[in-house]
């Protein structure tokens, strides 16, 4: 049962990207929604580094990633525009 190998290798490796996209969005989010602007820029540049590993690896479609990225970056510049 080959398929059954491999497809939860893939899974397992799957899980991992995800996760890792997911911790790195919700603490750029947490930071930007606390107007730690400074802290929130290094956050939001991981969460768009990890989007696109992920994207790079297969594990997500790149529209969802613009999205995501686009929607990071939206409430990023509107916590500094309302702070300066």
């Amino acid at each position: 049962m080959p398929k059954q190998d491999s497809a939860a290798r893939r899974r397992l490796r799957n899980r991992s990207v995800r996760s890792v996209v997911k911790t790195c969005s919700s603490k750029a989010e947490e930071l930007v929604s606390r107007k730690e602007t400074d802290a929130a820029k290094k956050a939001v540049v991981e969460a768009v580094s990890a989007l696109d590993k992920a994207v790079k690896a297969g594990v997500i479609h790149p529209n969802k990633a613009a999205r995501r990225k686009s929607r990071l970056m939206k409430k990023l510049n509107q916590a500094t525009k309302s702070q300066a």
